[in-house]
């Protein structure tokens, strides 16, 4: 066989397979997502990343979207925001998805954002409460409730519905998500007539905070407003008993973890928190998630699971809403999400493209939550 031939079978190898590859991805819509699966909060990550896993087995179950099936692309950022940076680049440039669900905390979805933005990729966090999350830009969506809506639920609720008059705020200083929080909880707690006795501060993986909670006590609170993830609230709450504090801590959505109640222990037993959904709620949409979830993965599932699912579902919607998975397509789609129903509520997008939904309140008890309230906004 002459060389030219051999080239010439190469050649038509290589169209071939090129042909293949093309027919293959056109064959599949690529979703990316980033989140932690490792880390001091790789709990949040393992919920929203087997969740989303779950709804798009599910709809490629069913026969997928618009006749494709859906590939999901996940990434271990640890949490870390120069890492997301990094992924979400990738994503969306080697990996050439048509949408991001993610990041799953407020700060790695302030990095993300400007991002898939500057890169016209429609990305949805199902997690990150942040007000300013969204600012990034059009492209930029939640399906969570925001930190201005919580915060007022609980310094609603701390004043009117359990009756507390003193309150305490002990805020990580490094986190977005803490001092947010804080301000709106202290202007809604202050307004209603209560008093803020005393006002501590931290910073991320500070271990001793026994100086901060002997402030507290001395100005003998009813209550200390913690917003923090469950890691801090479980180390805090077991010093404050230590130290014969016996006000009840009251937070957000950060104490939603299995893992409070295991490394707290009873030093987080009557703990109260806003959060997304209760299990508790008997609908036949929830409970069907919560079944299916318990089936899959062998525990219950928590808030972060049931939003990771939503986030998945409402981006499946607006694909299928737009006909297509043209980035820009999907992002208008999502825009126009309206009155869609989702395992946290009713969801519809507002004009900063944050859902306007209902919020839960729950109490931490030994066998691990018990709701109280719906906060409708």
């Amino acid at each position: 066989m002459g060389r030219r031939h051999v080239l010439s079978l190469v050649v038509a190898f290589s169209v071939l397979l090129a042909f293949s590859g093309a027919a293959l991805a056109a064959d599949v819509i690529k979703i990316g997502s980033v989140g932690p699966l490792t880390g001091d909060i790789a709990t949040f990550g393992q919920s929203v990343h087997n969740a989303v896993k779950m709804a798009f087995d599910e709809v490629n179950a069913a026969g997928g979207v618009l006749g494709k099936q859906i590939e999901f692309i996940h990434e271990d950022n640890k949490g870390d925001a120069a890492e997301t940076t990094n992924i979400v680049r990738k994503l969306i440039v080697r990996d050439r998805v048509s949408a991001l669900v993610g990041a799953v905390v407020s700060a790695n979805s302030l990095a993300a954002g400007p991002i898939a933005q500057q890169f016209r990729v429609p990305m949805v966090t199902p997690t990150s409460t942040a007000d300013k999350v969204t600012a990034a830009g059009d492209y930029v969506f939640s399906t969570c409730f925001i930190d201005s809506f919580q915060g007022e639920i609980m310094g609603r609720f701390a004043y009117t519905d359990l009756g507390y008059r003193r309150v305490a705020t002990l805020v990580n200083m490094a986190s977005d998500y803490s001092i947010g929080l804080a301000d709106v909880f202290t202007e809604t707690f202050k307004n209603l007539g209560g008093e803020i006795v005393e006002s501590e501060s931290y910073s991320a993986g500070d271990q001793d905070f026994r100086a901060q909670l002997t402030k507290i006590k001395a100005a003998d609170p009813e209550a200390i407003y913690l917003p923090a993830y469950y890691t801090d609230v479980a180390l805090i709450a077991r010093q404050a008993r230590q130290l014969g504090i016996d006000a009840v801590f009251i937070g957000p959505d950060g104490f939603d973890s299995p893992k409070l109640v295991e490394i707290g222990g009873e030093a987080v037993y009557g703990s109260y928190f806003t959060n997304h959904y209760s299990t508790d709620d008997q609908s036949p949409k929830v409970q069907k998630f919560v079944q299916e979830y318990k089936s899959r993965f062998g525990q219950v599932p928590d808030a972060l699971a049931a939003l990771g699912y939503d986030a998945a579902m409402v981006v499946v919607d607006a694909i299928r809403r737009a006909g297509s998975d043209d980035r820009t397509a999907i992002r208008d789609a999502l825009a126009a999400t309206k009155d869609i129903e989702v395992v946290t509520g009713v969801l519809s997008m507002d004009a900063n493209r944050n859902p306007i939904k209902s919020a839960v309140v729950l109490k931490v008890t030994a066998d691990g939550q018990e709701y109280v309230a719906t906060v409708n906004p």
